[in-house]
C-alpha cells in the first residue's frame, strides 16, 4: 500500500512526536528487517510499521514513550499483521507457503530490537540490491525500506513523477515475490559477487545527492545523508569488509565539502574557490582514520582509491599544494580496477594540474569517440575549462554550448554561462 504521508509523520510538533518520526527513521531499517523476516513480505511488512506508528502516535503522548520502543513497535506491528492475516485467508495462505521456503534458509531467530539485528538488517540490504531487480529499481527499493523515504521523497530523488514511482517500487516488490528472491545474506561462495551492488546502491544515492541530475539546487543534502547513513550502517554491519569502510571513507571525505560548494546564493562553487575552512574537519578526520582500514590487508579495492584520492584533496592546504603527482598515481590505479572513461577523464584533469593544460587536453582529445561521455558533462566541462586556459576561446566556447545543453540543474547552468561569456568576449572585442 503507497502512502501519501510518511509513517509515522506526527500531525503535531509536540517533543513526543518528533521524538517518535525521529527514532522510526532511524530504527526503520530493524524494524522492517525483522517483520520480513518473520512474514516473508514487504508489503505487509511496511504496512505494519506504519499502522504501528500511528498507533505510537495515539498511545505514546498519553502513556509515555515506553522504556523499550523498539520492543513496543515491533510486538504491535506483528500483532497487527497477525489479524490481517487472520481477515484475509488467502493472502495467508500465500505467506504460508513463502514462509516454508523462507525456513529452508533456518530457523528464525528471536528477533532482539534494541541490539544490533545484523542479520536482519543485512537481509534486507541484499534483498532489495539483488541482482536480478534492474538497477534503478534497487536504488529506489533501498531508499523506500532502508533509508525510509516515502514514494514522493523517492520519486523527487528521481525527478519523476510520485505515481510513476509508485509503479516502479510496486513492481520491485513484485519481482522479489514473485522471483521469490531469498531473503538472506548471501553464502560465502555468493559474496564476492553479490556486495559490489550493495555498494553501487547506496553509492548512487549518495551521488545524486551530491550532485544532482536537475533542478534548481546542486545539491540533495538530504539524499547524500541518507546513504551515509546507510554507509554507516552497513560498516556496523561488515567491519571486516574493507570495501565497505572504503566507501564510507570516500562519501565522508566527499560529503565534508558540502557547506563550500555553493556560495550564499546556491551558485556552484569550483573546488580551487573554495574556502576550506568551510569543510567538516571532524568528517575529513573520520574519513581519513577509514583510509588505511581500506586499503590495508589485500589488493586494494575502487572505493578504498577514490577514497585515497578525495583524502588527498582534503589534506591539501589549497589546489596549488595538492599533492597531484600521487592524484595520478593513484589513478592509475584506479584504472585498472575499473576501467572506464569516467575514471580517464578524472584522471585526465588531474594529468592537467600536474603537467599543464596541453597534456591534460590531449588525452581528453583521445577519448573524443567514446560513447559513453557524449552525454557526459564533467567531460565536456574540463575541455571548455582547459581550452579557456589554453586561450583556445572558439573552441572553448563550443565545448561550454554542449556543456550546457547537458547541464541539468540551474547552478551548473549558471556557471557554464559565465564561463561561455568569459571566452566570447574577447572573440567580440
Amino acid at each position: 500500500m503507497e502512502e501519501s504521508q510518511a509513517p509515522g509523520t506526527p500531525r503535531s510538533e509536540s517533543p513526543v512526536a518528533v521524538s517518535v518520526e525521529t527514532m522510526f527513521r532511524e530504527e526503520r531499517g530493524r524494524l522492517l528487517a525483522s517483520l520480513v523476516r518473520q512474514f516473508g513480505d514487504l508489503d505487509l511488512a511496511e504496512d505494519v510499521a506504519s499502522e504501528a506508528i500511528e498507533a505510537a502516535l495515539v498511545r505514546w503522548p498519553v502513556d509515555g514513550i515506553p522504556p523499550k520502543p523498539g520492543a513496543w513497535l515491533l510486538t504491535t506491528a506483528r500483532r497487527k499483521a497477525v489479524d490481517r492475516l487472520r481477515r484475509d485467508r488467502t493472502y495467508a495462505a500465500r505467506l504460508a507457503i513463502l514462509q516454508v521456503e523462507t525456513d529452508r534458509t533456518g530457523p528464525v531467530p528471536p528477533p532482539d530490537v534494541d541490539g544490533d539485528l545484523p542479520d536482519e538488517r543485512l537481509r534486507l540490504f541484499f534483498t532489495c540490491a539483488h541482482p536480478a531487480l534492474p538497477a534503478e529499481d534497487r536504488t529506489a527499493l533501498t531508499l523506500r525500506c532502508l533509508a525510509g523515504l516515502t514514494t514522493p521523497e523517492v520519486a523527487r530523488a528521481f525527478l519523476v513523477p510520485t505515481a510513476t514511482m509508485a509503479k516502479r517500487i510496486v513492481r520491485a516488490k513484485r519481482k522479489v515475490r514473485q522471483a521469490r528472491i531469498p531473503f538472506r545474506v548471501p553464502g560465502a561462495d555468493e559474496w564476492p559477487h553479490r556486495l559490489p551492488g550493495v555498494l553501487q546502491v547506496v553509492y548512487s544515492i549518495f551521488t545524486e545527492g551530491y550532485a544532482a541530475s536537475s533542478g534548481a539546487d546542486l545539491q540533495r543534502l538530504e539524499l547524500a545523508e541518507e546513504a551515509v547513513r546507510l554507509a554507516r550502517i552497513l560498516r556496523r554491519l561488515l567491519p571486516a569488509e574493507r570495501e565497505v569502510a572504503g566507501l564510507l571513507a570516500l562519501m565522508l571525505l566527499v560529503h565534508a565539502r558540502r557547506a563550500a560548494r555553493t556560495g550564499p546564493g546556491g551558485e556552484l562553487v569550483l573546488l580551487e574557490d573554495q574556502d576550506r575552512g568551510r569543510w567538516d574537519h571532524e568528517m575529513i578526520e573520520e574519513g581519513r582514520r577509514l583510509v588505511p582500514v581500506a586499503l590495508a590487508g589485500g589488493p586494494p579495492g575502487p572505493y578504498g582509491v577514490q577514497a585515497a584520492i578525495a583524502a588527498l584533496h582534503d589534506e591539501a592546504a589549497d589546489l596549488a599544494s595538492t599533492d597531484w603527482p600521487q592524484i595520478v598515481a593513484l589513478y592509475d590505479v584506479l584504472l585498472t580496477l575499473t576501467p572506464s572513461p569516467v575514471v580517464a577523464v578524472n584522471r585526465a584533469a588531474a594529468v592537467a594540474m600536474r603537467d599543464g593544460p596541453p597534456a591534460g587536453l590531449a588525452l581528453l582529445d583521445a577519448l573524443a569517440d567514446e560513447p559513453r561521455l557524449r552525454t557526459y558533462l564533467p567531460y565536456h566541462r574540463a575541455r571548455a575549462d582547459l581550452l579557456r586556459r589554453l586561450g583556445r576561446f572558439d573552441a572553448a566556447a563550443a565545448a561550454y554550448r554542449t556543456a550546457l545543453d547537458l547541464a541539468g540543474t540551474e547552478p551548473e547552468r549558471a556557471h557554464l554561462r559565465r564561463g561561455l561569456d568569459a571566452v566570447e568576449q574577447p572573440h567580440s572585442q
